[in-house]
């Protein structure tokens, strides 16, 4: 057998191939790495909307928003102190059965009443305090619209 006869990839072909990839990531990469904040806080903001979605769902059933004190435990579990819910639905008005955390791991903050409606969810952004801008700014549930 010759040499000529083996069949394969160049070092030319292959270094053209890892150019290429190499070019591909150095533009597109710094695109979709920029992009994770964006994300963390398009999820928060639909976070609080699955909340409000859960609320209101509570409120049909038992004529009033959960308390402050009761929180957003209540759309999970029954409360048990305050003013107790008389048709609380079995299961509670969470899929998961969970109080997920915002995108950054941090609580979310229940009100009710709230300053600005029934109720206040406020996500305080990547920073975890209040306030902020950017990656940082609060978000809220009567600014998500």
């Amino acid at each position: 057998m010759n040499i000529k006869e083996k069949k394969g990839f160049t070092l030319i072909e292959i270094l053209v191939v890892v150019l290429i990839l190499s070019l591909l990531v150095a533009i597109v990469g710094p695109k979709i790495i920029g992009r994770t904040d964006d994300a963390k806080i398009t999820t928060a903001r639909h976070q609080i909307a699955n909340f409000e979605t859960a609320l209101k769902l509570f409120k049909i059933d038992n004529g009033f928003y959960p308390s402050t004190d009761q929180g957003l435990e209540s759309l999970i579990n029954k409360p048990d102190n305050g003013r107790i819910p008389a048709k609380y639905r079995s299961g509670g008005y969470l899929e998961k059965g969970v109080i997920p955390n915002d995108s950054w791991g941090n609580p979310f903050y229940y009100f009710s009443p709230g300053l600005h409606g029934d109720y206040d969810i406020i996500s305080f952004g990547g920073d975890g305090i209040e306030g902020g801008d950017g990656n940082g700014a609060d978000i809220t549930s009567w600014n998500i619209k």
